[in-house]
């Protein structure tokens, strides 16, 4: 379940660079404290609004990255703690719900017990590895691994029908990676190379812990280099991929069958016990052609090896300390982070990873509520309304392409804070003395839940964030945008702060997620999730040009990291960016119409409208070492916070009339860049 967890989880932790919190930090809606005053906002706004905030807040030492997002997400660790150590004390008055996940966290602090275990957890997996005779037992085997969450040679799960976006089909995909992308394996500048020779010394020294005498583990490393490497040669790569229709590939079984004999899928599929079906999507053909050759000439050793791998690195962050410490280091290398989270925040992190809906339900009763939830709507109604007039003043937009859109936009499903129904845990054993049984349990239960969904309508009201997560996202084929409970709090909103800044912090968070259905992936699919052309052809074209645009603009920005500066990905970023932009105007139309004719006046020194881009502004604030910054600017759809905030402002005229600034300040662009 760990690998289910979203991409981006956030980050945690503290005050200090060399110190780990002890308390949480109290967290402000609008912090004046943060400002740096001696930078000028129309030359850089991000400075200007975050300057001192990231000068008095170093990146803690158990954390690559420092910013108001992890600072919640920390904050909201502690709450997560004192409710699972509460639950975990036993007595004939707990709930079920508090048995499972006190127990579970209760199994994750006794480190005497984990240590004494040390790796016999994975014992069983090693030897039914080892006893594997031929290619069949192998995919047989990859598919057991595949439904106790530990992945390996490519990818399956159930996902909304391209075609049919109501229903649920079997899916298959690659995959089988461990390093961040497939460019680390493909690469030839001197720190992808690097970064090669250090991973196989890990897998080398981690294989050791297992037995491994010295030269057969590099040897060893070097076959699960060699093999990764194929698999990434035949990957798609994570600009092509944004592209859905490079991922609709429509199948029947036999089809698949002849694409890639060499897997055996009917062997595959029976093994990891999903439902039948009779058609599927391949989302990446080329993938399994291209491996299909791999898995008959790369030897059945090399194989076991590879698995072997995949089942110790998936493990040993739940294994004895010197798994746990050398799993670390290779973090260490990646992240740049100096040191290793308590342990505390580990488990809570691990409890909420595997048992999400259970934890969601103790942290939801002590923080949110129905009254916030309602709060939460009539934002996301103000701003769904803003939309449908932003739709309707396009000059560029024709009144058929228009009118499709107000379709799409009223049919968003609004889910807010929590799901209507709880997930049922009720199967699922959990002790007080057995982490990886625990985990691996847990695990099952989340893949059979998954599996079952194949054939099955879409559940728009299902979450995949669990409540306590400080974030957001839409879902395309389901047409829906989502609000975990976690993120409806300081900085993002207060009941206590006035609504130039709520509008500017998750105001622009909501309106972002709408235009997330509207970007340029988002736009290909229509009101029932379906991937559907329903523009015209010239407002297709209209709406590329702008597109274009946000790409260029972006591509232009560079960040500097352990590889040294290096360009943003304009493709790559291209929706979060175009839903940044397209989130603030939102925001801005729907805090104007409430305000009206009755604004405040200024408050703090700043308007409302300087308040409203200072409370975006804000949010973004944060720190990041280079060695993380090297890993996002390949795989993170996002931009770093600088460029969030400044790409911004600098195609905002509302922005540039709030701070008077003038044709040839930096945060005036000569070509500013609009889509929504």
């Amino acid at each position: 379940m760990r690998q289910l967890t979203f991409a981006f989880v956030l980050l945690l932790a503290a005050v200090c660079a060399a110190q780990t919190s002890q308390e949480p930090q109290p967290i402000v809606s609008f912090d004046v404290t943060a400002i740096d005053k001696s930078m000028n906002p129309c030359d850089d706004f991000y400075q200007f609004a975050c300057g001192s905030w990231m000068k008095n807040n170093p990146i803690p030492g158990d954390q690559s990255r420092w910013g108001q997002f992890a600072k919640l997400a920390d904050n909201n660790l502690y709450v997560l703690r004192d409710l699972l150590q509460k639950a975990g004390q036993g007595g004939a008055n707990r709930s079920a719900v508090e048995q499972k996940v006190g127990d579970f966290y209760g199994a994750c602090m006794d480190e005497s017990v984990i240590e004494k275990k040390g790796y016999s957890p994975i014992k069983p997996d090693l030897a039914r590895i080892e006893k594997v005779k031929n290619k069949s037992e192998l995919i047989s085997l990859v598919a057991q691994m595949h439904r106790e969450g530990m992945s390996g040679l490519f990818s399956f799960y159930p996902f909304p029908s391209f075609k049919q976006g109501s229903q649920m089909i079997a899916t298959v995909d690659q995959g089988g990676l461990t390093l961040p992308d497939r460019d680390y394996y493909l690469k030839d500048d001197p720190k992808a190379v690097e970064t090669r020779q250090k991973y196989q010394e890990h897998v080398a020294r981690m294989l050791k812990l297992i037995g491994d005498k010295p030269q057969a583990a590099e040897a060893n490393a070097k076959t699960v280099l060699a093999i990764e490497t194929e698999l990434a040669r035949a990957s798609m790569d994570r600009t092509q991929r944004r592209n859905p229709h490079n991922r609709d590939h429509w199948m029947s079984l036999t089809e698949l069958e002849k694409l890639g004999p060499n897997f055996q899928f009917t062997r595959y599929f029976e093994s990891v016990a999903s439902p039948k079906f009779t058609e599927l999507n391949v989302a990446n053909p080329e993938f399994f052609k291209q491996i299909n050759a791999q898995i008959d000439s790369v030897p059945l050793e090399q194989w076991k090896t590879y698995l072997r791998w995949k089942t110790l690195k998936n493990q040993a962050p739940l294994l004895s300390k010197v798994f746990v410490d050398e799993n670390f280091s290779w973090t260490q290398y990646m992240s740049g982070q100096k040191e290793l989270e308590p342990r505390w925040k580990r488990c809570v992190e691990y409890t909420d990873n595997d048992l999400g809906e259970a934890l969601g339900q103790l942290y939801v009763d002590k923080t949110f509520g129905k009254e916030g939830k309602e709060r939460t709507l009539k934002m996301v109604q103000a701003i769904e309304h803003a939309m449908e007039r932003d739709i309707n003043e396009l000059e560029w937009m024709a009144p058929e392409t228009k009118k499709r859109a107000m379709e799409k936009l009223s049919s968003i499903v609004n889910n807010i804070g929590y799901p209507d129904k709880w997930r049922d845990y009720s199967s699922v054993k959990v002790t007080r003395d057995d982490l990886n049984g625990n985990d691996r349990r847990a695990t099952v239960f989340e893949s059979n839940r998954q599996y079952n969904k194949i054939g099955k309508p879409v559940d728009r009201k299902e979450w995949t964030m669990t409540p306590p997560t400080v974030n957001a996202y839409y879902r395309s084929a389901n047409n829906d945008i989502n609000f975990p409970a976690g993120i409806l709090q300081p900085p993002f909103y207060s009941n206590k702060i006035d609504d130039a800044v709520n509008f500017g912090a998750i105001g622009v968070v909501i309106g972002h997620e709408l235009t997330h259905g509207f970007d340029d992936q988002g736009r290909k699919f229509d009101a029932k999730g379906d991937l559907k052309d329903w523009w015209t052809a010239e407002d297709g074209k209209e709406f590329e040009k702008r597109a274009a645009c946000i790409d260029e603009q972006y591509s232009g920005y560079s960040v500097d990291t352990d590889k040294g500066p290096e360009k943003l990905n304009g493709k790559l970023t291209l929706g979060e960016n175009t839903a940044d932009n397209g989130g603030a105007r939102l925001a801005y139309m729907a805090l104007k119409e409430i305000v009206g004719d009755k604004d405040p006046g200024p408050i703090d020194g700043y308007t409302t409208d300087q308040r409203f881009f200072l409370g975006y502004a804000q949010v973004w604030c944060q720190n990041v070492t280079p060695q993380e910054l090297g890993v996002r600017v390949k795989t993170d759809p996002h931009s770093p916070g600088r460029y969030r905030v400044n790409g911004v402002v600098s195609n905002s005229p509302e922005f540039q009339k709030a701070f008077s600034c003038k044709q040839g300040d930096k945060m005036v662009s000569q070509n500013a860049c609009r889509v929504w």
